[in-house]
C-alpha cells in the first residue's frame, strides 16, 4: 500500500423518498466533480415536516477523496 493524501468535503443530500436515497443522491452528484472518492461518513440526519408528514429527508455527509499524485 502506498502513502496517500486525502481531503474531506462536506455535502448535504436530500430526498423525498428515504435517507438512503439522500445519501446516494449526494454521492452520485459529488462524484461528477470529485474524483477518487473512497469513503463517506454520515454526520447528521434531519427531515422536514409538512402537514404532519415527512416532506423530505436531509443527510449531511463527509466524503473522503484521495489526491492523485503526478
Amino acid at each position: 500500500m502506498s502513502d496517500n493524501v486525502y481531503a474531506v468535503s462536506k455535502v448535504v443530500g436530500t430526498s423525498k423518498k428515504s435517507i438512503e436515497h439522500a445519501i446516494e443522491n449526494a454521492i452520485e452528484t459529488a462524484s461528477e466533480s470529485l474524483k477518487n472518492l473512497n469513503w463517506f461518513e454520515v454526520k447528521e440526519t434531519r427531515g422536514y415536516i409538512e402537514n404532519g408528514k415527512v416532506a423530505y429527508y436531509q443527510v449531511s455527509l463527509e466524503l473522503g477523496f484521495r489526491y492523485q499524485k503526478s
